[in-house]
């Protein structure tokens, strides 16, 4: 089930695959990513990059807003996302969990959750989702 959601994310988001995220589960209410901890993906210190963890949240909450559009629409795209970072990523996994704060006629707001592989957060993100028609 989740490689024909990874497959069917890779599709709709190319830059996922570069990214190397998976997809645990993708609806309406919810959806859940997973980027794997990874050298290549970390800068100084062994740290998982500050840039892959908002790529990931960037994707999980981009695809919940789509999950979510109003009739009519045809597409969302980030407006604006502020990340806050809580704790390093030093080895493991990052699951990045979307959920929708607020869904109008023009605008989503995505909350995103960042948590280890031991279930603390490391971020969150929130994310405003222009509706495109």
């Amino acid at each position: 089930m989740t490689d024909d959601l990874t497959t069917q994310m890779h599709r709709a988001m190319p830059f996922t695959a570069v990214l190397g995220a998976t997809a645990l589960r993708a609806g309406p209410d919810e959806v859940a990513l997973r980027l794997d901890w990874d050298g290549t993906r970390c800068t100084s210190g062994g740290l998982l990059h500050g840039g892959a963890l908002m790529a990931l949240a960037d994707a999980a909450g981009g695809w919940c807003a789509f999950l979510n559009l109003p009739d009519g629409a045809t597409g969302t795209a980030t407006v604006t996302s502020a990340t806050n970072f809580l704790r390093p990523v030093t080895s493991g996994h990052v699951d990045a969990v979307a959920s929708v704060l607020h869904a109008g006629r023009s605008t989503l707001v995505i909350d995103t959750e960042l948590r280890d592989a031991a279930g603390k957060r490391v971020a969150r993100v929130t994310q405003t989702q222009a509706v495109l028609r």
